[in-house]
């Protein structure tokens, strides 16, 4: 299955151009050799999240008490909603936008566009957080603050930093 990281499968099943299911069986056509663990891949898809990030619930819960609006962008193919459903963490969201569901990808820019349309966001009123500094980087250039997200706990230090600047 690492050959099939390697060649961009996790780009396609975020900005999936095709159904999940025809595009798994466009890949077993590719790797017939593959087809069983591709075929385990595909059913077990949604088991691969291992649960909420300890602390982000709390911290969630504290914002949306405070009156900040949340908001998800994420690259996540459409296999995204039954997983939504088994975590409510994602109800504390005001909205989300999907890569699989725009057939962009961050960190292009019509992703993060679209979130600011779908929404009504000024990008200038948004701070960005992603796990990765590419798609960090590619907010900022949208006009976006941003932090790069290492655990809540130095998310929070960093956002709470940034809100007290912002509120001089």
């Amino acid at each position: 299955m690492t050959v099939l990281y390697r060649n961009g499968l996790p780009q396609r099943l975020d900005r999936e151009d095709k159904p999940f299911d025809s595009l798994m069986e466009e890949v077993i056509s590719q790797n017939p050799e593959l087809e069983d663990g591709i075929r385990a891949f595909s059913r077990h898809y949604t088991e691969i999240v291992t649960g909420e990030i300890p602390g982000m619930r709390s911290l969630l819960t504290r914002l949306k008490t405070e009156g900040f609006r949340l908001y998800g962008l994420t690259n996540w193919c459409s296999k995204v909603h039954s997983t939504m459903k088994d975590y409510d963490i994602f109800s504390l969201l005001d909205g989300v936008v999907i890569s699989s569901e725009e057939h962009v990808a961050k960190p292009e820019p019509d992703i993060y566009q679209r979130l600011f349309e779908k929404y009504g966001l000024k990008a200038s009123e948004c701070i960005f957080t992603d796990d990765k500094q590419d798609n960090v980087e590619a907010g900022k250039m949208l006009g976006m603050d941003g932090i790069v997200f290492i655990n809540a706990t130095q998310y929070e230090t960093e956002l709470r930093a940034k809100l007290e600047a912002a509120s001089k």
